[in-house]
């Protein structure tokens, strides 16, 4: 196994890139370095027992070419030669991989490290701006997203090239601040007796936030997943779906904040995510960007920082392709991450 950089090498194109998440599994063939990629429909990580089968049935069944390389996003810690996603039951074995599809070299990232990429040249046509702030070229930037759980990653710049910074921020603990949410928080389920940003920030989140409330108003729940009570909120038909949603977007703006401030993100915030894109009609600019703000005693740092909503659906992808053509752009150490035949 190689314990170089990427930045040290080029790949050799054709070249499979793909970002698993832990419901869905998007992929492309990025063909040369000046190409688009070529996209391939949205596979649910459940319809295939594993990423091999996925990538044969929904890829490589579908087009003459051959890869040969891959560079993967999972939603996972990468540790090892079996590389278990945190939300899905597949388990990636990169040298299982090579030999069952015939690629000759496999990087694996982590899923937010590829969100961290495609921050790093996010055009104004994939992105859109909430409040105040500018964006300081060159500075630290943060990314975040509420999907089948909450995503976090940094980027940094140094020696001329963009570092991701990868983690399990979504992790991070949670509490109350109104008398609203100290009303809630008892009612919240928990990992270990602890609330954690992602049991509420993310689509089993939203779900708990939802039945917490009603909870605490005596109420009895009526939806039972995410995308019932984002429907129900955008339709107004239901006061506690919409506060859901409502308190869902706060508490975003603040873990938003929190991470900005770890990152001294002058360079923006980044928000994307799955959910965030069906959000979209709901969130309240105003209210993410008070939640975000208030962070006393450091306010004016945070009214200084720009924020903006990812609305490029394929931005995970788009990152990946950004690297894979000039890796010698990022500071990516591929230790115990890349695999060769």
């Amino acid at each position: 196994m190689a314990t170089t950089s990427a930045s040290d090498q080029a790949f050799k194109f054709p070249i499979l890139i793909g970002d698993i998440g832990g419901t869905n599994a998007r992929f492309a063939i990025l063909v040369d370095a000046f190409a688009e990629p070529k996209s391939f429909p949205t596979v649910r990580t459940a319809d295939y027992p594993t990423i091999e089968e996925a990538i044969q049935a929904a890829v490589l069944d579908k087009t003459s070419l051959q890869p040969k390389a891959a560079v993967l996003a999972v939603a996972g810690p990468i540790d090892g030669e079996a590389i278990e996603l945190t939300n899905c039951p597949w388990v990636v074995r990169p040298r299982d991989m090579m030999k069952s599809l015939e690629l000759g070299e496999i990087i694996v990232l982590n899923d937010f490290e590829a969100q961290a990429l495609a921050v790093s040249a996010l055009p104004e046509t994939g992105r859109r701006k909430i409040g105040g702030g500018l964006p300081h070229e060159g500075a630290s930037r943060v990314v975040l997203g509420p999907g089948t759980g909450l995503g976090v990653a940094g980027l940094v710049r140094a020696r001329r090239m963009w570092i991701p910074v990868a983690g399990e921020g979504g992790h991070i603990d949670l509490g109350p601040r109104t008398a609203r949410d100290y009303a809630l928080w008892p009612h919240l389920k928990t990992i270990e007796n602890r609330v954690s940003a992602e049991e509420v920030l993310s689509g089993r989140g939203l779900v708990n936030l939802y039945e917490a409330l009603c909870r605490t108003d005596g109420t009895e729940p009526v939806h039972g997943e995410a995308a019932a009570i984002t429907a129900a909120a955008l339709a107004k038909n239901d006061a506690l779906a919409s506060e859901a949603v409502d308190l869902f977007c706060t508490y975003l703006g603040r873990v938003a904040g929190d991470l900005a401030l770890i990152f001294m993100a002058r360079g923006g915030v980044y928000v994307g995510g799955g959910i965030i894109q069906h959000l979209l009609p709901l969130l309240d600019p105003k209210r993410f960007r008070e939640a975000f703000e208030d962070k006393a005693p450091h306010r004016h740092l945070l009214a200084d920082m720009a924020v903006f909503l990812i609305t490029e659906p394929l931005a995970a992808l788009a990152g990946l392709a950004t690297f894979a053509r000039t890796p010698r752009f990022f500071g990516i150490e591929t230790a115990g991450r890349r695999w060769v035949a």
